[in-house]
């Protein structure tokens, strides 16, 4: 098992085959290293779906193993994608901002809250 992240370059169609095979593939650009490096990814079968709720230019955090075979004395690898994520957390999530100071899971103080001891009165307690 192995993880990356980075941001949704390219997402390609359904592919079905004549076998009854699907698959999907798309492009995470990360930038971890010194270069930013363009990875393809591909998801099957009935997995194809959860790339639906994403669009180009989104951050995601990418579950894949790495697939290698012979075929005819050549030699292939797959990255095959088994969970993708928005960069909250969950599949399709929007993009945090970065500057939201808040901890994850915390909902924004409404007005009554801020007030706190002052009530509803405009002046400082003291």
């Amino acid at each position: 098992m192995y993880e990356t992240s980075g941001k949704l370059k390219w997402i390609g169609d359904v592919q079905s085959f004549a076998s009854g095979f699907t698959k999907r593939e798309f492009v995470v650009t990360t930038a971890a290293d010194k270069f930013p490096q363009d990875l393809k990814f591909e998801i099957v079968k009935d997995k194809c779906a959860l790339l639906d709720p994403f669009a180009v230019g989104q951050d995601v955090a990418v579950s894949f193993d790495i697939r290698g075979n012979e075929y005819n004395g050549k030699y292939f690898v797959n990255l095959s994608c088994w969970k993708i994520q928005g960069s909250a957390g969950a599949p399709g999530a929007p993009a945090r901002r970065a500057d939201a100071g808040s901890a994850p899971g915390l909902a924004e103080p409404s007005p009554e809250d801020l007030r706190g001891a002052w009530g509803s009165n405009d002046e400082p307690p003291f």
